[in-house]
Order: structure tokens, then C-alpha cells, then sequence
């Protein structure tokens, strides 16, 4: 039989020399043994959850910090420590984590927490039933099977939304507050996780003061401290003498210097591996790094691009298509493009903001310029390549004519 190119290809991939032992432990749901450099922030944890070791409900909590400051692999940790403890087996504790950001919306974090806890899909169902029904079944389970229960919401800050709904408000209150419905045989304690650090600005005064009874911020790792937390990967995940120092490095002040975010380096130094992989090469190197920073930029626009809905994209398009124009001539190619495809167009209003959140995300930027006479307008240019915008919206059905 005449191998083609693929199978070639193939025979070299797996005839050539591995770089990971373990692929697992540099991906970002990684759990390593020892958490290096957050031994504060294990002890401020296990302090705020500390009445639970005399059998006794935690006050809410509210964990602050940027992304990648182990916020979420601590607070699960220090979770799973105290529920293994000897002396806590008489008084199990049923904990449950949801990204908010993952379920998008409170009725579908609702859903996912019930089924967790035990309730029924019958009792559940995806859809049908009003916010308040569901938080009143939690409750009702939690009441009736004497749990003690701890809902840890990372990325909370997803949920207050400006537009949010009087009922969604009212619930994210009433489930801060939700103690105050059972008896002494049950809890239910609440631990908000958060990257947004002005978060607590965009809650109502009463969520406040129930859900920021403690309250532990994470710092920025520094560039040294996430040399270190590389090299205990390093050991776990590559076979010796893979990387070079210099590119370890590399990884590490690219990651520090800019984010303090011991995450992103991790994922640069996967992604730099799995490059210097694909090439057969023996060792990775700082040229690896490079291209792995870049691809991992362009990888994180093509994504935030696509989750745009079709207004936010229509825009993207319209700034593309008149790059450098104001805002009125944008939105009038964004009218054009809504009745190219039958759709009907926001507000100019509305049109001012979604350009303004736009160019916060840093995909485009927009300038105040002054015309004399005509007072002061806004431009907007792209700061990403068109091509990356076109790659990114090229599987909307809906955009395929403008692009």
C-alpha cells in the first residue's frame, strides 16, 4: 500500500520525540498538589469558612481578584480540605460550583444548582416555570433534607447586568438572604467569586450588605513568583531539559509584567510546547514563546468576536467598512447593512453605546475630534487586521453577504 502525504506526516508525529509527560498539567483545570505563593490568602479563606469546624453556618463571602490569582483554585481547595477533615465526617457539607458566565443567565444557574443539590429535571425544567418558583423549590429541598449547603458563583459580577430585570434583582437579594426562610437544621451560604474589583458598585445597597459579610482580595503574582509556579509545572508536565531557561523566562515576564496572571503564563507555556511539538523540535525555545503569545492573541479576538450578537457584529462590520468615520457615517452603513439583511436597526443611541463597549474591549478605538464650527464628533478606527474580523464572522449565516 502507497502512503500518501498524511499518513507520512503521521508516521513522523509519532515517531518523533515527545516533550509532555503529563499534557494534563498545564491545562488551566489543573489542580497541582502544592499552590505555591498564596499561603495568606489559604489562611484568609479557611478563617472566613472556619465555623463549619464547630458546626456552624459561614457568613457570606466575597473573593475579589484579577484573572489568574488563583481565586477559584483556592476557594475550591480550601472547600474540598475542610469537607475530607476527620473531625467534619458527623457534619457533612454539600458544596456546589457554577461559573455564572457558563450559565449566562440566574434562572439556568438556579437550574444548575437544584439538579446539583438533588431535585428532579421534572421538577426543573429547563424553562417554564418564573425565577422565584425555582429559587423557592432550592430552598424547600434544602429545608426538607436538613442540608448544609454553600453555592460558590464565580464570575458573579456576569449577573448584574444594567438591564437586569426588577425579579432578577429581588432573587439575587433574596438568595443572599435566603437564612432567614430556614431553621436551625439547615444553611445555605453564599461564596461570590469576581475578577471586576468595582463590582460591588453595580449591586443594590441590600445585596451589599448581605453578600459582602467577608470579604479576601486576591493580589497579582509577581514575575518571580510565576517563574516559580512554571517550574513546578515544568517538572510535572515535561520530560527534563524540554525547555530552555531563557524561554521559561520569557513566559513568565510576558505573563507578569503585563497581567500578574499566573494562568495565562501556564496556557504560553502549553501552547509554546505544543508548537515546538508539531515541529519535532527538542527543545522549546523563546522563538516558541513569541508565537505562542501571538497565537493565543489572535485566538482570544477570533473568540470574542464570535460570541458578538448579530447588532455588535453589524457594527463591527460598519467600522470595518468606514474605518476612521464618525459615528453618525458608521451608523448609517450599520442602517444599510440591517436592510441588506432585513433587519431592523437600534437606535443611534443605543448604536453610541455598543461602539463604546466595543472599543473598551479594545477592538476598535475611538478618538474625539473637533470640527471648528460643528462642535466635536467621534471616530472610530479597527485595531485588529479586517481579515480577523471576516474570519471571525464568516460562519454566520446571517453575514455571509457583507463580508
Amino acid at each position: 500500500m502507497v502512503k500518501d502525504e498524511i499518513d507520512e506526516l503521521l508516521d513522523e508525529m509519532v515517531q518523533s520525540k515527545p516533550l509532555f509527560k503529563n499534557r494534563e498539567a498545564v491545562h488551566s483545570d489543573y489542580t497541582p498538589e502544592n499552590i505555591l505563593h498564596r499561603k495568606n490568602e489559604k489562611a484568609a479563606v479557611i478563617k472566613s469558612l472556619s465555623p463549619l469546624t464547630k458546626k456552624s453556618r459561614p457568613s457570606n463571602l466575597l473573593v475579589y481578584g484579577k484573572t489568574g490569582t488563583g481565586k477559584t483554585l483556592i476557594v475550591k481547595e480550601m472547600l474540598k480540605r475542610i469537607t475530607n477533615h476527620n473531625e467534619l465526617k458527623s457534619f457533612p457539607i454539600k458544596w456546589i460550583y457554577s461559573n455564572a458566565k457558563e450559565e449566562t443567565t440566574l434562572y439556568g444557574l438556579l437550574v444548575h444548582f437544584g439538579k446539583e443539590l438533588g431535585l428532579k429535571g421534572k421538577e426543573l425544567p429547563p424553562t417554564g416555570l418564573s425565577i422565584s418558583s425555582v429559587f423557592n423549590k432550592i430552598i424547600q429541598y434544602i429545608k426538607d433534607n436538613k442540608l448544609k449547603t454553600i453555592f460558590v458563583i464565580d464570575e458573579i459580577d456576569s449577573l448584574v447586568k444594567p438591564d437586569s430585570k426588577k425579579q432578577e434583582k429581588d432573587i439575587f437579594y433574596m438568595l443572599t438572604r435566603a437564612n432567614t426562610r430556614l431553621d436551625k437544621d439547615s444553611f445555605l451560604t453564599i461564596i461570590g467569586i469576581s475578577n471586576d474589583l468595582t463590582f460591588k458598585e453595580r449591586l443594590d445597597p441590600r445585596v451589599i450588605s448581605s453578600l459582602s459579610e467577608e470579604e479576601i482580595v486576591f493580589t497579582n503574582y509577581t514575575v518571580e513568583q510565576i517563574n516559580e509556579i512554571l517550574q513546578e509545572r515544568v517538572k510535572l508536565a515535561l520530560f527534563p531539559d524540554i525547555i530552555e531557561p531563557a524561554a521559561l523566562n520569557l513566559c513568565a515576564a510576558m505573563s507578569g509584567q503585563e497581567h500578574g496572571d499566573a494562568r495565562r503564563a501556564i496556557d504560553l507555556l502549553r501552547v509554546a510546547g505544543e508548537i515546538a511539538e508539531r515541529e519535532q523540535a527538542t527543545k522549546i525555545i523563546e522563538e516558541h514563546v513569541r508565537r505562542a503569545q501571538q497565537k493565543m492573541e489572535e485566538d482570544k479576538v477570533t473568540t470574542a468576536l464570535t460570541s458578538y450578537p448579530l447588532h455588535e457584529k453589524l457594527l463591527m462590520i460598519a467600522v470595518m467598512r468606514s474605518n476612521g468615520s464618525s459615528t453618525g457615517e458608521i451608523y448609517q452603513t450599520y442602517k444599510n447593512l440591517c436592510k441588506n439583511i432585513r433587519q431592523k436597526e437600534v437606535t443611534q443611541r443605543r448604536a453610541t453605546q455598543i461602539l463604546g463597549d466595543i472599543d473598551l474591549s479594545g477592538m476598535i478605538t475611538g478618538k474625539i475630534v473637533h470640527q471648528g464650527m460643528h462642535g466635536r464628533t467621534k471616530k472610530y478606527t479597527l485595531t485588529i487586521p479586517p481579515d480577523t474580523v471576516k474570519k471571525a464572522f464568516k460562519e454566520d449565516l446571517a453575514l455571509e453577504d457583507l463580508l
